[in-house]
């Protein structure tokens, strides 16, 4: 079925009948995979007695199958009946192909006609890229990459036009648009006449007169009659490495170093990273709203006077300039749109933009520029990529988040004994570099944690969901009863509002607004059976006990987040029934400890769980929650928060050690543990045994961490280790040895400098150094020559009695952000002089150095020109 299903995709939109029979076969191939898993359930079963009490549950299941065979039978009679796929179905895209082209050859012209607001400075930094003045060398490819509607044709034709920078400095040149299919013959064709005109090529052809005209006939005479010229040509809109493969090895002379210059455009990052050096990636940037204002003022015909005399034509135009979120496309297509209509039609065309992108002529361009870039996709990345419109408008989507959900969704495959958390990271990043999702947070390292989805792709991207009843969004202007078999609903409605719906096939739920009135009065409604993933960590409403005593019912749940605050003071026995969860998070609940039954639940990955403490101090952030003795039978576990060790057993910090492929552990303990010295004991040797573990955190407030000194052999791929407790004034031996360590966060430690200098300066890959209340207890800071030699970041927080960082030359050199929260430097920061890569300084609320003004002028004559940020009401000394 998948098979069939990846053939009528690509041809389903000629052919409605195709198009009907697809989404029934769709829909018959999730009911056979609910059916499957429900089998498997019930088998599972292990006692007798239960087994005989599941025969009317296997006589349902068994009815089920026949049912869905008489079904597959019947699409099938239908396919054949209709002829509907057929041998050739793999070749008939060229005309949906050809018909893409000329909409996006229509967008670059639209963009073109508006003379190219914003795009002045790009031009300019295009060809500076170039270096076109250089004349000699191999061919120079740069790759101008961005999303689709950006304008990157735009900006490579008005480059290619230049006379003063391309035409009088290159004998010739050609502008080749390669696109998704390309014919090879006809593309060397045009080539050799837009280089050498067309009587050149007519010569050529009528030398081949009498015999077939073979790729290589052109090409050999392509790269001869390039060898000697000093050539400029743009590759328009290319989309595989193979078709850069080809072009550039049968039509460029390797020989040749006339100083030729090449500009290639692509939406796909990784594809032009694949191809040339960082260095010659141009990254096309979205408008600035200011710049994208004037674009659609001067598509609607309008004044920026006339709007602001205008208050209900400013709020509108405010309003689809976030929507269009700085896309010159976007802005041209909607800003037409508008200038036909009279302002006081404007709300309600903005109100309409989502649902009349699929049906309206006019806005025809902007919905096919995204959809080619989705027909684009593999297979296994567009469910994922439709997956995304579960989350509200402008939504921060978290990596770890949104990988977890597509694994235990099914849509992430491993083979080969890959990590399936490397390959769903993978499908991220490639979504990243294709620019079908945009990155909002970057950590130190470079990694991308999070991304939003752009309005207008979203909008897109809901319609193509809802078309093949994948993912339907519940708002407030929904009706009553929801007609389809959707698989995923995500809720984003008001308080009592009902969902009249068939939940039987849903499969997962997300909830981000007020509760519901229906399901009720559990959000685990017994209806629910099919669901794999329950996430209501972002609804505007507290989960209750009563919420989720039914959980167990719900035997193929493999997600579950009611991270909260909540209601919940326990887990129900019943949990146990969840063989297949992976994902458990129960953060900031009343949870003092977890049942002996979660270590029943062998397939777990993820286990997040605290107590919720509204009252706590800041020197108890985080309460956890005890783990039970069996702990150690959880063998797939990978994350592990956050254990309060005071409410955990002897035995169980012991088993703790047994979690070999454990890669993140928190752990509290607050109070009286560190004269548990049986428990330090075993939790020091549990640390020991941790050879996976990347992430540690131990927080024990203002009390005692100096049993830390006996751990021998602490975990070697440690990167990243949070410490909150008195180290008696030294650091262990061990960290010192942590060669992988990005980011350290010290609070008590109560250091002094050699401790940070000789041993901290020393780690050669240490990224983020966070220092907090009493982590240091000097009155200066001084980081010395060649210490620190990777740090990008430095924040403190509270450091009394700290008075003075200084920077030594050499120390420090690839240092980027300084943070100063809390505290009160009386001898300011300095050196800064010596930090050739800075980039920012920030000053909290509290943070306060002495002659601001001096510092200001020291960050003013930077060569690197860093930015000074002051936060809130800045107290200065």
């Amino acid at each position: 079925m998948e098979a069939f299903l990846e053939v009528a995709e690509s041809i389903k939109k000629k052919d409605v009948l195709l198009k009907v029979w697809a989404k029934q076969v769709r829909d018959l191939s999730y009911n056979i995979e609910d059916c499957l898993s429900e089998f498997m359930v019930h088998v599972g079963s292990q006692s007798f007695l239960r087994r005989l009490m599941k025969l009317k549950d296997r006589h349902r299941i068994a009815v089920r199958i026949r049912d869905l065979k008489a079904r597959v039978e019947e699409v099938s009679i239908r396919n054949t009946r209709y002829n509907l796929i057929k041998a050739e179905a793999s070749n008939t895209t060229g005309d949906m192909d050809s018909h893409m082209e000329d909409v996006r050859n229509h967008s670059a012209s639209n963009i073109d006609e508006a003379e190219l607001v914003g795009f002045s400075k790009p031009k300019k930094e295009l060809i500076k890229l170039m270096d076109v003045k250089t004349e000699e060398g191999t061919a120079k490819v740069v790759f101008v990459v961005g999303m689709g509607g950006l304008g990157k044709t735009t900006l490579a034709r008005k480059a290619f036009e230049s006379k003063e920078d391309i035409v009088n400095n290159f004998s010739c040149q050609a502008w080749i648009t390669v696109s998704q299919t390309f014919s090879k013959i006809e593309m060397l064709k045009d080539m050799i006449m837009q280089l050498f005109g067309n009587e050149d090529l007519k010569k050529r052809l009528k030398e081949l007169e009498g015999k077939t005209v073979q790729v290589d006939d052109l090409a050999r005479y392509l790269r001869e009659k390039l060898q000697e010229k000093r050539y400029f040509i743009v590759l328009d809109d290319l989309w595989t490495i193979d078709a850069w493969g080809w072009i550039k090895d049968i039509a460029f002379p390797t020989t040749n170093i006339k100083g030729s210059r090449i500009i290639v455009t692509t939406r796909d990052i990784g594809l032009a990273q694949q191809c040339t050096s960082k260095s010659l990636i141009y990254h096309l940037e979205h408008l600035h709203i200011d710049q994208a204002t004037n674009l659609l003022l001067k598509k609607i015909g309008k004044t920026d006077e006339e709007t602001k005399s205008d208050e209900r034509m400013l709020n509108v135009i405010s309003k689809i300039v976030n929507k269009c979120g700085g896309l010159p496309l976007a802005i041209l297509t909607i800003g037409g749109l508008l200038a036909t209509k009279v302002v006081e039609m404007w709300e309600s065309i903005y109100e309409q933009i989502p649902s009349e992108l699929g049906t309206n002529p006019s806005l025809e361009a902007m919905r096919r520029m995204v959809t080619l870039s989705y027909n684009h996709l593999p297979s296994h990345l567009k469910s994922c990529f439709l997956y995304l419109s579960i989350f509200p408008e402008d939504f921060e989507i978290k990596r770890r988040h949104l990988v977890d959900r597509w694994i235990a969704e099914g849509l992430v495959r491993a083979s080969g004994g890959v990590n399936v958390e490397d390959v769903g990271i993978g499908y991220f990043n490639e979504l990243i570099n294709r620019n079908m999702i945009q990155l909002s947070k970057v950590n130190v390292e470079g990694i991308v944690k999070s991304c939003r989805v752009h309005d207008i792709m979203r909008d897109v991207m809901v319609s193509i969901s809802r078309d093949e009843n994948f993912v339907h969004l519940v708002g407030n202007s929904e009706a009553s009863i929801i007609e389809g078999n959707f698989r995923h609903v995500s809720y984003h409605g008001s308080k009592g509002q009902n969902i009249g719906m068939d939940w039987s096939h849903v499969r997962s739920l997300t909830m981000f607004g007020e509760r519901p009135a229906e399901p009720s009065p559990s959000v685990c409604s017994t209806n629910m059976r099919m669901l794999r993933a329950l996430d209501l960590k972002n609804t505007l409403f507290k989960i209750r006990q009563k919420d989720i005593n039914n959980i167990g019912l719900l035997c193929l749940l493999k997600y579950v987040d009611f991270k909260g605050p909540s209601y919940i003071y326990a887990l129900p026995k019943s949990i146990r029934r969840l063989r297949g969860l992976q994902n458990l998070d129960i953060r900031d609940s009343y949870i003092v400890a977890l049942p002996t039954e979660i270590t029943e639940l062998h397939s777990l990955r993820s286990l997040r769980c605290s107590r919720w403490a509204p009252y706590s101090s800041r020197w108890s952030k985080t309460n956890g929650v005890g783990v039970p003795r069996g702990i150690s039978k959880l063998k797939e576990l990978q994350i592990l928060e956050v254990v309060d060790i005071n409410q955990t057993s002897k035995k169980a910090v012991k088993e703790l050690g047994e979690l070999i492929q454990l890669r993140k552990l928190s752990i509290v303990g607050k109070g009286r543990f560190a004269d548990q010295k049986r428990k330090i004991l075993y939790l020091c040797a549990a640390i020991e045994k941790l050879s996976s573990l990347r992430s540690l955190s131990l927080d024990v407030g203002s009390g005692s961490l100096e049993w830390l000194h006996n751990v021998s052999s602490p975990p070697a791929l440690l990167k990243k280790l949070k410490l909150l407790g008195d180290l008696g004034g030294k650091m262990p031996e061990w960290v010192g040895s942590l060669k992988h360590l990005v980011k350290i966060h010290l609070e008590w430690s109560r250091l002094k400098e050699d401790q940070v200098t000789e041993m901290l300066g020393k780690l050669p890959k240490l990224m983020l150094f966070s220092l907090d209340s009493y982590a240091y207890v000097g009155k200066k800071l001084v980081f010395r020559a060649e210490a620190f030699v990777n740090l990008r970041k430095l924040s403190i927080d509270i450091t009394y009695p700290l008075t003075e960082v200084r920077f030594e030359k050499g120390a420090s050199p690839k240092m980027e952000l300084i943070e100063f929260s809390d505290g009160d430097l009386k001898s300011e920061i300095i050196g800064i002089n010596h930090l050739p890569v800075l980039k920012q300084i920030s000053l909290g609320r509290k943070g306060r150095v002495a002659n601001l003004g001096m510092l200001q002028a020291e960050v003013d004559k930077h060569p690197n020109n860093p930015v000074l940020q002051l936060e809130g009401d800045l107290q200065r000394a």
